[in-house]
């Protein structure tokens, strides 16, 4: 039997470990904080949009951003850093700001999201999807232009439904005081949101009762140490440890270990804002998840809590909670759904969110032969995690994937 060590606690590397399981490994996880799903994984925005997958990376997206570092409440702030990784990916951004690349990508990211939406489903039998407050809420994207409503109306699909903005607020009530400066939206019912924390600590649990699972070693990954082309030896804070094959699913801190083992990963995080506000007896919650287009604000209701999430911020690997960001996060929500919840108790949040360039997730082999990714998804962590855990299974066991990976594979 193999060993693997999968590093990281957060969703994504917990789904590698159980699908691994699965597929016959025996599976050890490193996570260095003391409980499961701590980092991306917490509070993040609880979306499992299979069908809104679009990358960030399009055309006419350079020219955008510049207007949105100008706005006070703009969904994008920008700091730039004595870093060539913040550059390199920058670079690399604007190269996918293309039209053609952008359809190919959402291509292959919905495939991932319709293999993903199958293999959540195979967990059913070992973990209700109560348990982690999962709900088909549906997923409403409303637009406040009407140029950009008409462009999306043109382009949705069958399975999308256009909405007036008085047919907006009748199939979500909490959008009522918006309806004024609302031109439509589209609604996608086949979307669910749940509670991604609450998914990290179950799968966890059946993690500790699976026959092949060696237990969670609490350490801090440092880097690896190669020995002819393979990797020997993890070194942590808890010492060396070994195994047959690693697997490096850590988010953000990928990039850096990724580079110890002479491999240059193309992330850069993305740092987002949640609120997460009570919602009282009496309070209009929405039942469906809205997404606010052009300010970049989903709000979804997570069991009896409001979540509200938005912004990227390019800062660096720095989570400290902006005011001034938490602020305008506040003043937007108290505008487009005033009754939603109890606004003046909600608690912030930010987290880093791994993302590539293109923002497709780097899935499955190395240089080194040995060490394998699962890395870069960005803000569909949650979304994605299920389906890649499923293909890293898939090539490790040395089979065909279950899609292709064209787009998906280092340098591909």
């Amino acid at each position: 039997m193999r060993e693997v060590i999968v590093i990281g606690g957060g969703v994504v590397g917990l789904a590698s470990a159980w699908w691994l399981l699965e597929a016959g490994f025996g599976v050890t996880l490193l996570e260095r904080e003391e409980t499961l799903g701590a980092g991306a994984s917490f509070r993040n925005g609880g979306q499992l949009s299979y069908r809104y997958v679009a990358p960030f990376a399009d055309a006419g997206v350079p020219l955008k951003a510049l207007r949105w570092l100008l706005q006070k409440d703009g969904p994008l702030r920008f700091r730039p850093e004595a870093d060539r990784r913040q550059w390199r990916w920058l670079a690399q951004f604007v190269a996918h700001c293309d039209a053609g690349i952008h359809r190919r990508t959402t291509a292959r990211l919905l495939q991932l999201g319709e293999l993903s939406r199958s293999a959540m489903g195979q967990l059913d039998d070992i973990f209700p999807r109560a348990q982690y407050g999962w709900r088909e809420a549906g997923k409403l994207v409303v637009y406040r232009s009407g140029k950009l409503f008409d462009a999306a109306a043109a382009r949705a699909d069958a399975g999308g439904e256009v909405l007036s903005a008085a047919a907006c607020v009748a199939a979500e009530p909490a959008l009522a005081a918006a309806q004024s400066v609302l031109a439509g939206g589209v609604l996608n019912r086949g979307e669910a949101v749940a509670d991604c924390h609450a998914f990290c600590t179950g799968l966890g649990q059946r993690l500790h009762a699976h026959p092949r699972f060696r237990g969670i070693v609490r350490s801090e990954a440092r880097g690896f140490l190669l020995e002819k082309g393979r990797v020997a030896w993890l070194d942590t804070s808890a010492g060396m440890l070994a195994a047959d094959d690693y697997v490096l699913a850590a988010g953000i801190r990928s990039r850096t270990l990724a580079a110890t083992a002479g491999i240059y990963l193309p992330l850069y995080p993305l740092k987002g804002y949640s609120l997460s506000a009570p919602v009282r007896p009496g309070d209009c919650p929405p039942q469906i998840s809205v997404t606010d287009f052009e300010r970049k604000v989903l709000y979804a209701r997570i069991g009896d809590q409001l979540r509200v999430a938005a912004m990227v911020d390019m800062v660096g690997e720095d989570v400290s909670l902006d005011a001034g960001r938490i602020a305008g996060l506040l003043r937007q929500a108290r505008a487009t759904m005033p009754r939603a919840a109890d606004y003046g108790t909600a608690t912030a949040w930010a987290g880093l969110r791994p993302a590539t360039p293109s923002s497709a997730p780097i899935i499955g082999a190395t240089p080194v032969s040995n060490l394998w990714l699962n890395v870069g998804h960005g803000p569909l962590g949650f979304t994605f995690a299920c389906g890649s855990a499923s293909i890293l299974a898939a090539v490790m066991r040395g089979q065909a994937p279950p899609i292709s990976l064209e787009g998906l594979a280092l340098g591909g």
